[in-house]
């Protein structure tokens, strides 16, 4: 192995080796915000009020060692807050509500859930790199299905109804009136069961491929009351059934599929002649330089492990990544046939698009 001689900046070097310090604090870390979600140790602080590791260990039926250390690294990480005075710990207001409030717009463990149990797969993906091919989506770890419906619902919850609808042209009239639409994509069903609780009239259908996330998403829908008029059925992209549909909806999935182009061509053909395409993809500007920040490392990170993987597992594998950005996901859009495109709206994580026949 070649040895290179390199004149070293210590101050450079001193800044690099700070951020990695922080990255793996921040990556031992995320188990340990799973462990603290799934073993109801943030919900037990969620008043606010302090504790000390033995309350806390007693409170949740947890042991009171191993509390302690887990305390003592979220206070290190800010996660959580310490009163060395009295040697207790507290959640303020803002931490619980991101931590212990699952209702919350806000709530992160589920981030932390989909983060680890794509680590998991680490060694599928690397494989992949090896030979090109494709790691699909069913193949991840169980919690990846669960921790991705946790990361985005919070989004879903603040932007959706508030802000995402009522920016689609005449789009939130015809739901209120009564509208068909599908949901392609759908998952667990978060978002079509958000769009079914608020649009009493409207008759709402998700697909997605993967059948245990439809399983899941027709139980939800029974506990929810609205199986009456919300269905959920296993079918690709590119073969969902159906037509006439008012608006389809894709939600940060486009970008997944091995033929986007070939999805948009269908939703055309499904669509009612003055019907409209939603499409929610992640923040992303056009040029690699535009997407060199924390949002961009996050959405690469997760394009990397899972996305691009995804895309190549199934046919034509175009792989557009998480990281498209607008102008891509336009050529993608009109190749399928749309001939009206637009950004109705946008949050710092999300590029909300509007197509129309």
């Amino acid at each position: 192995m070649a040895t290179f001689v390199q004149e070293i900046d210590q101050a450079k070097l001193d800044e690099f080796m700070g951020r990695f310090v922080g990255d793996l604090g921040a990556a031992l870390s995320a188990a340990l915000v799973v462990i603290g979600d799934q073993l109801g140790l943030y919900r037990a602080m969620a008043d606010g009020e302090p504790v000390t590791p033995e309350e806390l260990a007693q409170r949740t039926g947890t042991d009171a060692r191993y509390v302690r250390e887990w305390l003592s690294n979220q206070a290190a990480g800010g996660y959580i807050s310490y009163d060395a005075r009295r040697a207790t710990f507290s959640l303020s207001p803002e931490q619980s509500f991101a931590l212990a409030q699952e209702g919350s717009p806000a709530f992160v463990p589920g981030a932390f859930q989909l983060a680890t149990a794509a680590i998991k797969d680490e060694p599928k993906i690397t494989e992949a790199f090896r030979t090109g091919g494709g790691v699909g989506w069913h193949e991840h770890n169980h919690d990846l299905f669960a921790g991705t419906e946790r990361f985005f619902r919070p989004g879903y919850v603040a932007n959706l109804l508030p802000s995402w609808i009522p920016a689609l042209d005449g789009v939130q009239g015809k739901l209120e009136a009564g509208a068909l639409v599908a949901d392609v994509g759908c998952g667990h069903g978060a978002s079509t069961l958000l769009m079914a609780e608020a649009f009493p009239r409207s008759e709402f259908v998700g697909f997605d491929y993967h059948e245990a996330s439809i399983e899941h998403a027709r139980n939800a829908a029974a506990q929810a009351g609205v199986a009456d008029r919300v269905s959920f059925e296993v079918a690709p992209a590119k073969r969902y059934p159906g037509d006439g549909y008012d608006l389809v909806c894709m939600f940060d999935c486009l970008h997944d599929m091995g033929d986007p182009v070939g999805a948009a061509a269908h939703v055309l053909e499904t669509l009612a002649p003055d019907g409209t395409w939603l499409i929610v993809e992640p923040y992303a500007g056009d040029r690699l330089e535009d997407n060199l920040n924390p949002v961009g490392r996050v959405f690469y990170g997760g394009s990397t492990l899972i996305c691009t993987p995804a895309s190549r597992d199934q046919e034509v594998g175009l792989a557009l990544g998480a990281q498209a950005g607008e102008a891509r996901l336009r050529e993608v859009v009109t190749a399928g046939g749309f001939t009206r495109f637009r950004r109705a709206t946008e949050t710092p994580f999300n590029l909300v698009l509007e197509a129309r026949p």
